[in-house]
């Protein structure tokens, strides 16, 4: 599938006057990039959860495991709105980015395998694909989520601003 070019507005509220709107090619650059994101969900009583996982970008969704009796997924099995971050640790460089969307269920044998080939080569984790899911070497299974985007925003540091990105469907 190939990916959506988004609708793009600067938020010069939050922007530095010298700012402009970040391409979105380089937004899909950092998500293709970025190992580590954060999984922000919501457990049923409504406290939020937030998680470290590695995410892969792939066909303008990004993609992660849970094990089906982690929080993460429990959370998302009742509510699967979700946020996904990445970026730097810094104050004055880099891009931080923040996306908005809804996990879906990853089952099918050719997405999976596409997606276990990309988790060896960029992170070295080995994943079989077998009952619609990833199975590690230890025999686990890792239910795979895939999160299009609903709205993404970018937080450049060189000058200060703040981008949206819109996806229609």
């Amino acid at each position: 599938m190939p990916e959506i070019e988004p609708a793009t507005e600067l938020n010069e509220q939050f922007s530095q006057p010298a700012a402009t709107a970040r391409p979105w090619a380089e937004v899909a650059d950092v998500l293709s990039k970025s190992e580590m994101f954060w999984l922000s969900t919501v457990r049923r009583d409504g406290r939020p959860h937030v998680t470290p996982l590695p995410a892969i970008w792939l066909d303008g969704a990004l993609h992660f495991c849970a094990g089906a009796s982690e929080q993460k997924a429990k959370n998302l099995a009742a509510e699967p709105r979700c946020i996904l971050t990445t970026g730097t640790n810094r104050l004055r460089s880099g891009l931080d980015v923040v996306v908005e969307g809804t996990a879906v269920r990853v089952t099918g044998e050719e997405r999976l395998q596409r997606l276990a080939a990309i988790w060896k080569s960029k992170l070295d984790w080995t994943f079989e694909v077998a009952d619609g899911a990833f199975r590690d070497p230890e025999g686990r299974h890792g239910l795979v989520f895939g999160v299009a985007p609903a709205k993404v925003l970018s937080f450049g540091k060189e000058p200060y601003s703040q981008t949206r990105y819109r996806f229609t469907a």
